[in-house]
Order: C-alpha cells, then structure tokens, then sequence
C-alpha cells in the first residue's frame, strides 16, 4: 500500500500546524466514491502511561456488517500530546495497520474529528487524503462547534457548527442516547456521511466499525 500524498512525520508543532493547513485544501467535502463494497473502523489506544500506541483496523462487509479481515500495528508515541494535532499521534501507526489488510476498505469510519477541528484537518481527513480514500469522523465527543440538541429519536440529527460554518453534525444513533458527532473526512458529502453511519449502527451507539476496532486497539 502506497500513500496518494506523503510528508515527514519527525517535525514540531508548528511544522505539523502547517502541514494540517497546507494538506487541508486536498480534501473533497463531496460524494466521489464508486460502489462501497467494505467499510472500515479505524481505532488508536494508548498505553504504558501513553509512550506506545496500538492501531487496529476492522473491515467489514457492507451493508451486511460481516467481518472480513482487521490488522493490528503498534510502535512507540513519538509526537507529543497537543490538541488539535492528535493525528501526529496516530496516523502514523494507523497508516501502518492499513499497510497489513490485504486489501484497502471502500471507506474508512475514524474513531475521531473530520473537518470537525480547529484547522478542518482531523484524522479522518489526514488519512483520507494520504491514502485518497473516502473517510467519515465519529467522534463520540465534540471537540468545536455548537449544535441544538437533536431529537431523542435514532436518526436525528443537527448541524455542528464553528464560526458561521457547518462542519458536521450531532447525530443519534440510538434512541435517548447521546450523540456522536460526525463530519466529513475525504470523499464524501456530510449528509452521505450520516447515512453511512446510521446504517453502520443498528444496534449500540457506536458503529460496528469503531466498536470491532475499538476491541482490538485496547485488548
């Protein structure tokens, strides 16, 4: 597996800063995808008190949400904790557990922010566009934005919003549970998104996708 677009990963943070606005301007807020075939959850733990990060990528088939393969890579944390740049923290290893599948999902649901960040740059949209695939953020907390609060029913939802701009939205995927908070990665327009993971949730908060990975990353 081949990244569409690559950079040093060694930098400091505002090197990396930089690299998030400059690699901004690739991503594509819109539906440009063929047949999804495979989804996959893409997941980062931390552990020994945060030096080692363990990535885990669970594909399944979809819609029927079956597994087909899933790949775990771990290493050692060599970026710093910075909010807003945690994606220096965890593609890296992310881009090596994709390297491991023996064959890359139709899309990819991120255990974290799209455009929903401070610079639009979140995981989801880092490793869509490094590997140009369609990728979806669900982030089970907000990170920025403001949002009225969706109705208690599952499928509800409402736009996530930052300075005048939509960036995502408050969805719920369960009946009076919380919401997750979805925005775009790669690929993919916002109401797509949604429905990607709805139909990736049929019972628990959570997707499939995350909760297989999620599994995985912290065993």
């Amino acid at each position: 597996m081949s990244t569409s677009i690559s950079h040093a990963w060694d930098v400091t943070t505002q090197e990396a800063r930089e690299i998030q606005t400059h690699l901004r301007d690739q991503v594509v807020a819109r539906d440009q995808f063929g047949t999804i075939r495979s989804v996959a959850g893409i997941d980062v733990g931390f552990h020994d008190h945060g030096k080692l990060a363990k990535a885990a990528v669970a594909v399944l088939r979809f819609p029927g949400l079956q597994h087909l393969e899933s790949s775990v890579a771990q290493s050692e944390v060599r970026f710093p904790y910075v909010p807003g740049l945690l994606s220096f923290r965890e593609a890296p290893i992310a881009l090596a557990a994709m390297r491991r599948l023996k064959q890359l999902p139709d899309l990819m649901l991120c255990d974290g922010q799209g455009l929903a960040h401070p610079r639009r740059f979140g995981l989801a949209c880092h490793l869509g566009v490094l590997l140009d695939r369609p990728s979806i953020g669900v982030a089970k907390t907000r990170l920025i934005g403001d949002y009225r609060e969706p109705a208690n029913a599952k499928g509800a939802w409402t736009p996530l919003e930052h300075q005048g701009e939509v960036i995502g939205a408050a969805v719920r995927t369960r009946t009076n549970t919380n919401p997750v908070y979805v925005s775009v990665g790669h690929r993919i327009g916002l109401e797509t998104a949604i429905d990607f993971v709805l139909r990736c949730t049929p019972r628990f908060r959570l997707p499939e996708t995350t909760r297989a990975a999620h599994k995985l990353a912290s065993g």
